[in-house]
């Protein structure tokens, strides 16, 4: 029967019922929510226009359901790059412990930079399907001040990757540098323009409002990593750097395997060479590699 409910009963000595009540019942509560959590539909989420607006239901993230297929197997990057990825991730997901000990806030941040058509966005898709999490795609562009910029953080949930696409040109961040500019972005909150300033974005990432969650993963994307703020690529604020290049051999053969079926030994050696050759001449992204394929 599809909705029979089973259980089991658990008959321990007395003295034994502490450990009962303890961490062992923690621990099945936890795998309960975990396996709850996986099964479940994830979300996408957007923030509601207007930055600090309301949804219909009085929420600031309007959300839909999260079906993009994107995966690490059929992401085409370099096979042992997507391995460091993986680990790092997964890591992140079970190290609560270590952030606790050193006093760290149980987040992460990732910065996906590159071409465009390298693949940013299928590398977020496949990061939340790996880890279950939902998706907060923040357009700062509908965000008017600092403030409305912390409410946001305090609405988004724990186990979530909250990006940030084109941060160089999504909106013009302030540079701290420029005291005069600054000064008008911080005095800002009523004003009519759009008034969030570097220091803003970056105590929503890294300062004390990043710890109003946890398990919470911060991606940023950018097409061109020179016009960023060197405070934004800072130690420890970004933890991993990842360059999403054009295709390699390697990437290609994925492709080939995505849309045509290919499988080790198809090719002849001298066809394998002559596109490996090709290949490393050109620089072309997967998204081009794609195109070409769903054509032929």
């Amino acid at each position: 029967m599809p909705d029979e409910k089973r259980g089991f009963t658990l008959r321990v000595e007395k003295k034994d019922k502490r450990f009962i009540l303890g961490s062992y019942l923690d621990h099945i509560m936890e795998t309960a929510n975990e396996i709850r959590r996986k099964n479940q539909d994830r979300l996408l989420y957007t923030n509601s226009r207007g930055g600090g607006g309301m949804d219909s239901r009085g929420l600031p993230w309007e959300s839909v359901p999260f079906k993009h297929p994107s995966t690490f197997e059929t992401l085409a990057m370099d096979p042992a790059k997507k391995r460091r990825i993986m680990e790092d991730l997964k890591d992140f997901a079970e190290c609560e412990s270590f952030y606790r000990k050193t006093g760290r806030a149980w987040k992460r941040g990732y910065l996906l930079y590159g071409p465009p058509g390298t693949g940013k966005s299928s590398m977020i898709a496949a990061m939340a399907n790996y880890l279950g999490y939902d998706i907060y795609d923040l357009e700062l562009a509908e965000v008017r001040s600092n403030s409305e910029l912390r409410k946001l953080l305090m609405k988004t949930s724990s186990k979530s990757i909250i990006v940030i696409e084109d941060i160089d040109c999504s909106i013009e961040l302030k540079n701290r540098s420029s005291k005069k500019k600054q000064r008008s972005g911080l005095g800002g909150d009523e004003g009519n323009g759009n008034t969030i300033t570097l220091s803003g974005l970056l105590n929503f990432t890294d300062g004390l409002w990043s710890c109003c969650g946890s398990e919470r993963i911060f991606v940023f994307t950018t097409n061109h990593i020179e016009k960023l703020d060197p405070a934004l690529l800072r130690s420890g604020r970004m933890d991993m750097h990842i360059y999403m290049s054009y295709c390699t051999f390697a990437s290609v053969k994925i492709l080939l395997k995505n849309y045509l079926g290919y499988e080790e030994g198809d090719l002849s050696d001298d066809v394998l060479k002559e596109l490996e050759r090709v290949v490393d001449k050109a620089e072309i992204t997967p998204a081009d590699v794609s195109e070409c394929l769903i054509k032929n």
